[in-house]
């Protein structure tokens, strides 16, 4: 493994943080919108899961017990 001093190294991380394609403002509010979107339909989704398997369950314990 060939050893790189400390300038040459700097200059390659610079090489390429300058080839990153950096999001626009507009895609990073959008897509911070639908993460947030989906979580909450997601949290709705397993708390409605989680209902009914209560549901269920109580029906079978309270039906032999």
């Amino acid at each position: 493994m060939a050893t790189t001093n400390p300038l040459q190294f700097i200059q390659q991380v610079r090489a390429e943080v300058s080839k990153v394609v950096w999001p626009t403002r507009r895609e990073v509010m959008l897509t911070t919108v639908m993460v947030f979107i989906l979580a909450a339909l997601t949290a709705v989704f397993f708390a409605l899961v989680d209902i009914l398997i209560r549901w269920g369950l109580q029906s079978v314990l309270t039906m032999f017990g």
